[in-house]
């Protein structure tokens, strides 16, 4: 199944997409501005979806959403979890933030408030706060069950579903400040969409990560590449804390980015970024 947010008609809409991606159906929902979140809640509570609510649109008539357009509270993201991404960043001043299958996770958070939209623009800051904007391509995983000091063994059983996000990064701000939260967080840096894909017709660790700039592939990776996996994440973002239906975690981003290259390739106004999740589909945003 797959659940999406969008407007059309002046007003919000929540509903299913078709299997082929083509087409929206609106369900009967109370807070569609609320996206997807409510029927997460709701199914984990064992409720079934609501009624459709009106006719079948096609997806180009309608204006996506992100699917979550303000999450819960703060997304889980993930950092240098791809080995060869760990491998690009190495001579960077990130040399010293080393994961490995012996250590944690690096984890860290985005802002819910940066959430925007499948197509929509990413606006970039003057020069005088970032020059160095960059992009991760990233399978974000939807918690449906919640819980707390949740095992590994059990992880897969909290997957609601999976989405695309872009977690966009302002590069000095990271720098500038020691960590993450602030250099990744600036309004609109989170694409996210182009819908939510339910765990029964994906599975996350078996999926390929692409994406583009301006038609270029830069990006191109193997979930099973990942240091830690899944359910490790799971395991670690809930140890101490509950999570809940809804909650996002971001898995990290394959080689490629950026910061990356040499010389690195920071995004500038009129750039396109494009990600595509086997599985999902793809999201693209302009910069400007």
């Amino acid at each position: 199944m797959r659940l999406a947010s969008w407007t059309w008609g002046g007003r919000d809409h929540v509903g299913t997409v078709s299997p082929c991606g083509k087409e929206v159906t609106p369900l009967a929902v109370t807070d569609a501005a609320a996206g997807v979140l409510p029927l997460i809640a709701a199914l984990a509570q064992g409720h079934s979806l609501p009624a459709a609510s009106g006719a079948r649109l096609p997806v180009n008539a309608v204006t996506l959403r992100a699917p979550l357009p303000r999450p819960l509270r703060s997304l889980f993201c993930v950092g240098r979890n791809y080995r060869a991404h760990a491998a690009e960043l190495a001579t960077t001043v990130f040399k010293d933030n080393v994961a490995n299958e012996d250590g944690w996770p690096i984890v860290f958070t985005k802002l819910a408030d940066c959430v925007v939209g499948a197509h929509d623009a990413v606006r970039l800051p003057g020069a005088a706060v970032s020059t160095q904007i960059d992009y991760e391509s990233e399978l974000a995983v939807v918690i449906g069950q919640g819980g707390k000091d949740i095992s590994k063994a059990r992880a897969m059983d909290h997957v609601f579903g999976y989405t695309v996000v872009n977690d966009v990064t302002a590069r000095d701000v990271q720098m500038r400040h020691k960590q993450w939260d602030l250099g990744k967080s600036f309004d609109t840096f989170c694409p996210m969409g182009p819908w939510i894909v339910t765990a029964d017709e994906m599975d996350g660790r078996r999926t390929r990560v692409r994406g583009w700039v301006n038609g270029e592939l830069r990006q191109d990776g193997l979930t099973q590449d990942m240091i830690f996996d899944i359910p490790t994440l799971i395991e670690t973002c809930s140890r101490g804390i509950t999570l809940h239906p809804g909650d996002v975690i971001a898995t990290g981003t394959p080689a490629g980015v950026g910061m990356g290259m040499s010389p690195p390739q920071w995004l500038r106004s009129g750039d396109v970024m494009r990600i595509e999740i086997d599985g999902i589909g793809s999201i693209e945003n302009r910069f400007i």
